[in-house]
């Protein structure tokens, strides 16, 4: 039998690595799935393994207030190199580019244990932005033998680092296999009671999400941010806002000092991820820095603005249905009232677009691994 264990830290990771784990629980004859949790985001995390019903066989519960990225990877590598140690599996599965991801990927290098990395070659070309995420997911390319590129660009990203193309597999993206998990379910009753709280239902106002959490967003971009939104709302009284805010203090902090309010924006503590998913269902355009939400508006029909320099998710900004514009205060209120007012601009990007997968990457990525370790191929830098 062969046994993965699948490290997950953050929220993103939970909800992209589900489908995946899910799979692998379904050949209880073949492989003996164990999860663990660094608990990298501790609430938020939770609520997601929750929703989809994962019970973490270890939580390292390794959050502390105010963590450093010094003081987490420490802590990640020896919690994790002990439970590598306990368990020895065949195969550690990590998912996109945090420090879990990164940290994981080496204890198990040290243990010799092949690692298949989920979300893989994925890049900006600037190693500060995402930071420290471009570099996480650069160094944990170098360490993996398994590479669940998502895309054909992926891929191409990953060759032209010198990766071989036998240690490549192109699966499609698993945030696509969650979205669809959740759109088949019953829409949840807060969703209603959100839109007319918001004004949504009973005044025919255009809903615009936000989200912006990165850390590269931190101070000065995140206060341009927040002044355009103010800006929007002060000249445009047929929209409402809704911003669900990141826990971290310097998120919270600028946003409700500038925004708390602001009529016509209502800012709320972070939503679960089936709400998340129907509140994005429901939004006029999105607006946001995250990675998973320039993945799943496209596949929504969402026209989102991207709040940052530059994405290695540029696979919808060629489509046309995402545009990157910056934490620019200007540029905000420019491009959003575009989409408002201008119909031909917004039909052109609020297309359904499937450029991040079929739904189906976990199926795949679960074969692969049955496939390929019973095989125990040497594994090779080139």
């Amino acid at each position: 039998m062969i046994k993965v264990l699948s490290v997950i830290g953050t929220r993103p990771e939970a909800i992209k690595m589900a489908p995946v784990i899910m799979e692998l629980q379904k050949y209880p004859e073949d492989i003996h799935s164990i999860v663990c949790v660094t608990a990298q985001h501790r609430e938020m995390l939770d609520v997601v393994l929750n929703m989809f019903g994962i019970i973490p066989d270890n939580d390292l519960n390794l959050m502390t207030h105010n963590q450093t990225l010094p003081s987490l990877t420490s802590r990640v590598m020896m919690k994790v190199s002990q439970i590598l140690d306990e368990i020895a599996p065949d195969a550690l599965l990590i998912q996109g580019d945090t420090t879990t991801v990164m940290t994981a990927s080496i204890a198990a290098f040290y243990k010799k244990i092949p690692v298949g990395h989920i979300e893989a070659g994925l890049r900006t070309g600037n190693p500060y932005s995402p930071f420290p995420e471009e570099i996480n997911r650069r160094l944990t390319s170098v360490i993996t033998r398994f590479h669940f590129a998502p895309t054909k660009r992926a891929k191409m990203a990953l060759l032209n680092e010198g990766i071989s193309d036998d240690y490549i597999y192109v699966t499609g993206n698993t945030v696509i296999d969650a979205l669809h998990r959740i759109l088949i379910k019953p829409r949840p009753p807060s969703i209603q009671n959100m839109l007319e709280k918001i004004g949504i239902s009973q005044n025919h106002k255009k809903l615009i999400l936000v989200t912006a959490h990165r850390r590269e967003n931190f101070g000065e971009p995140l206060i341009k941010i927040c002044l355009g939104l103010k800006a929007l709302v002060e000249r445009n009284e047929d929209i409402a806002i809704l911003y669900p805010v990141h826990m971290n203090p310097n998120v919270r902090k600028p946003v409700f000092s500038i925004l708390s309010k602001v009529k016509g924006i209502h800012l709320c503590d972070p939503l679960d991820y089936d709400v998340m998913v129907h509140m994005m269902s429901e939004s006029y355009l999105i607006l946001t820095d995250s990675g998973g939400i320039q993945e799943e508006a496209p596949a929504l029909g969402k026209p989102v603005l991207v709040l940052r320099t530059e994405t290695e998710r540029p696979e919808a900004v060629k489509e046309g249905v995402a545009k990157v514009i910056g934490p620019c205060t200007k540029a905000i209120v420019k491009e959003i009232e575009n989409l408002l007012y201008n119909q031909n601009m917004y039909n052109s990007m609020a297309r359904v677009v499937n450029c991040y997968g079929d739904g189906k990457a976990a199926i795949r990525i679960v074969n692969i691994l049955r496939e390929n370790l019973r095989k125990n191929i040497p594994f090779k830098l080139v």
